[in-house]
């Protein structure tokens, strides 16, 4: 923890230095989305979390709306594929083996999570995220459904049910119906915010949604229950991201609040995992923490920061 002039920050490094001397900066690094062989559910030693993170994977198709210059994932040229569908029998019964693994400790038998400190083996979220956004699959309420049931079941109430979402989707009559399911079970909505204008929005997340559907709907949502706001900032071509991006979007952030949405936590970041995209590169944790400085300074926000 560090106390700067204008508030106080949160700093992870401490962590991260933790992770890297005792697993090899493996476990939270590698989030490979088939563990042993399963299509929708993995865990993984979470940054965030603070501990283990079940992912479940909605978009095992790779089918996304954006196509960040930043993301690990190799999207196809042209029109995206079609859709599958989610297997729910398939999900529900992969969920519930890897909650056994865990609650039975197999699963620091294995790599990478075997060399996980003790205090780190603890499940705190279980996420549905994965490799596209997972609130465009028309199966999502179900998913959230799912995911409900095998958590009480297993006697998991006190564990969060996370969504990761780029807030894309946010204002279908559909994704409020897994919103709700998510609400009534310590659910949680971590949205993603990468810009603070159109135009960088449109270069950096690569995508012809309007910028205004995506404040919007986080302002809407944020007014119904705290979200999270996730934004990743990095350096394309060399170049970090500018004084004006940073103050335009340090403004959207007192925005929603002014308009009554609730920010319970800003998570900032950079690329931990190689990007696609290899004009792309993570930036210091001393650029972070400018970024931070210049943030706080203009929107009252609490700040976490994870370096690369």
């Amino acid at each position: 923890m560090r106390a700067s002039q204008r508030g106080i920050f949160f700093y992870n490094y401490s962590m991260e230095n933790e992770l890297s001397k005792s697993t090899g900066l493996s476990a939270h690094r590698q989030h490979p989305r088939h563990f042993q062989g399963r299509e929708y559910v993995y865990p993984v030693l979470s940054r965030r979390s603070r501990g283990i993170s079940i992912g479940v994977n909605i978009c095992p198709d790779q089918v996304c709306n954006f196509n960040c210059l930043y993301c690990q994932v190799r999207r196809g040229q042209g029109e995206r594929p079609a859709a599958g569908g989610v297997e729910l029998e398939r999900l529900e019964r992969e969920l519930v083996e890897v909650i056994k693994l865990l609650q039975g400790g197999e699963l620091y038998q294995e790599e990478p999570f075997a060399v996980v400190p003790g205090h780190l083996r603890r499940l705190n979220d279980i996420a549905l995220s994965g490799d596209g956004e997972p609130t465009a699959a028309k199966e999502f309420t179900d998913v959230c459904r799912v995911c409900a049931r095998v958590k009480e079941g297993a006697g998991l109430k006190a564990v969060k049910l996370v969504l990761i979402t780029n807030a894309s989707q946010l204002h279908k009559p559909i994704v409020q119906e897994g919103l709700a399911v998510l609400d009534g079970h310590e659910g949680e909505i971590w949205a993603k915010l990468d810009a603070g204008n159109e135009a960088y929005f449109r270069f950096i997340n690569q995508t012809e949604i309007p910028y205004s559907l995506i404040l919007d709907n986080i302002t809407v949502t944020a007014k119904k229950r705290p979200v999270v706001i996730q934004s990743l900032f990095v350096r394309v071509d060399g170049k970090r991201v500018g004084e004006k991006e940073i103050a335009d979007y340090a403004d959207r952030l007192g925005e929603i609040l002014e308009r009554g949405g609730k920010i319970s936590l800003v998570q900032l970041h950079t690329v931990a995992r190689e990007p696609q995209d290899m004009r792309v590169s993570a930036l210091s944790n001393k650029e972070l923490e400018d970024i931070a400085e210049e943030i706080r300074g203009r929107a009252a926000v609490r700040l976490e920061i994870f370096g690369g």
